[in-house]
């Protein structure tokens, strides 16, 4: 039943369609069997890291050969501060991994690890233009999100919270805005410190999650990992089978009409 789900309602970001709307980071786990793992317990299809953190060469087994064949890994340009080193960061990647597929992060303070959204924007258009498939990290901002759009991104990940926070989504409003107005699909990335922000995301709209800290540093990251794979998918349902109006009064479910009395 979950396979016939996946494949009957995937992913899609730029033409590439994807089984799991979960993302998992492969930072911040105990050991490398952990991190493999979660992985699998996840059922994600993409894996993002730091092109910093990757080993490109000597003898030991990179992380890009674990995860060879089985999901698509998306490098990323964190610890950048202007979109000069963030584009030369994924040419870097580009060349040394061979994918167009780049997460974007021009960080503009370093204490809050909030998005410099003026650099983001112009490394965007640099970067498509350079033919780069690229998923910029951006704040929860209607307009800022549309903007990226605008300059060819081919999906944008508003910050839930500040990143590694667990405070879940601090706004579900704007979220919700970001995603009824986003022209391309929306995947919330930072905050998360549960499963029930996960699902919180999809029911507001979100075409996927990004997770990480929440897994990695979690008590059982491998439990939390199918947990997070669980949330995304009930979400998603939830938003798929519509949720029932609010209302200010009780309602009954069950017919008064024959009631004792009446």
């Amino acid at each position: 039943m979950e396979q016939e789900q996946t494949m009957s309602d995937p992913l899609i970001i730029a033409g590439h369609e994807f089984g799991s709307r979960l993302f998992l980071g492969s930072a911040g786990y105990p050991n490398r069997k952990i991190m493999l793992d979660s992985i699998a317990a996840s059922g994600t299809h993409m894996v993002t890291a730091s092109i910093r953190r990757i080993s490109l060469a000597g003898d030991d087994e990179s992380l890009i050969d674990l995860l060879a064949g089985r999901v698509k890994f998306l490098p990323n340009t964190a610890g950048c501060q202007t979109a000069k080193d963030a584009v030369l960061t994924a040419e870097l990647a580009r060349e040394a991994l061979d994918t167009d597929w780049i997460k974007l992060e021009v960080i503009g303070d370093r204490e809050l690890l909030y998005p410099d959204v003026e650099e983001l924007v112009r490394a965007t258009q640099t970067l498509v233009a350079k033919g780069f498939i690229v998923l910029p990290y951006c704040t929860e901002d209607p307009v800022t999100c549309r903007k990226l759009a605008d300059a060819g991104a081919a999906a944008v990940m508003p910050m839930g919270s500040p990143i590694g926070s667990g405070l879940g989504i601090s706004n579900p409003h704007l979220i919700e805005l970001v995603c009824a107005r986003s022209p391309v699909p929306v995947v919330l990335d930072a905050g998360i410190g549960t499963a029930s922000d996960a699902t919180l995301a999809m029911e507001l709209g979100c075409a996927a999650v990004l997770v990480n800290t929440a897994v990695s540093k979690a008590r059982d990251p491998v439990l939390m990992a199918k947990s997070m794979r669980s949330a995304v998918e009930a979400g998603r349902l939830s938003r798929l089978a519509g949720r029932i109006a609010k209302r200010t009064h009780a309602e009954p479910s069950s017919p008064q009409l024959g009631l004792v009395g009446t």
